[in-house]
């Protein structure tokens, strides 16, 4: 039986489709995770990425905090947070939120570093306050490239978000890892594929929004 097969024959099982284990209270759990995972790595990046980026101080110690998330081992964090903390909720976000942060804060510090300081500059000459500056003449025109930072956060919490399976949670992961279990592989393959799908729902998402969002003067400057 081929990759196709199993994809077929998993959503096609009424099954699936039902109960504590259907695809529809899976999918809902796995964006719970990840809205609050990014939730929570936004409230902490983003006001942090905006200052230093507004006053241009901070830069490689950001790069620094960039460098050691991406080198912790998501799997290694989650394993010492479930010995430290026990199951649950903190020990999932933790890792989650560590991992997600790096993209959104040395992202929204470029963007900030990269708006043109011929408006910032005037704007300081008309008297306008840092906060004025920040959020009426920097934000807007950073908005592209921070969207972008949190794309790539949301995208990396979709994808990791499974290891909640390993811990006796919901989510996607649990189809991935009861069928590796059970050596149910269409459950695997079925599970892999709906992480995907919400991958690619995210992309489309933060594609909106950046529509919705970003000014046409803006977006049509964004490369």
């Amino acid at each position: 039986m081929n990759l196709f097969h199993f994809i077929s024959d998993f959503f096609r099982d009424s099954a699936h489709w039902q109960g504590y284990d259907g695809i529809p209270t899976r999918v809902g759990e796995h964006i719970q995770y990840t809205l609050q995972a990014l939730g929570i790595a936004a409230l902490i990046a983003l006001p942090v990425g905006l200052v230093t980026g507004h006053y241009g101080r901070g830069g490689n110690a950001l790069a620094f905090i960039a460098v050691a998330g991406r080198a912790l081992p998501t799997f290694g964090l989650l394993v010492l947070m479930t010995l430290l903390v026990g199951f649950g909720m903190v020990n999932v976000m933790t890792p989650l939120v560590i991992l997600a942060v790096p993209p959104i804060l040395v992202t929204t510090y470029e963007a900030m570093r990269s708006v043109d300081p011929s408006p910032v500059d005037a704007a300081r000459g008309m008297g306008m306050s840092e906060a004025g500056v920040l959020f009426q003449v920097e934000l807007p025109a950073a908005l592209p490239l921070i969207l972008s930072g949190l794309r790539s956060g949301a995208i990396q919490i979709v994808s990791t978000a499974t290891i909640a399976a390993y811990v006796s949670l919901g989510g996607l992961g649990r189809y991935i890892v009861d069928g590796l279990y059970q050596r149910d592989y269409e459950k695997v393959v079925g599970g892999a594929t709906l992480v995907a799908a919400m991958a690619l729902a995210t992309l489309g998402v933060f594609w909106a929004l950046g529509r919705f969002a970003v000014s046409p003067g803006v977006r049509s400057r964004v490369p």
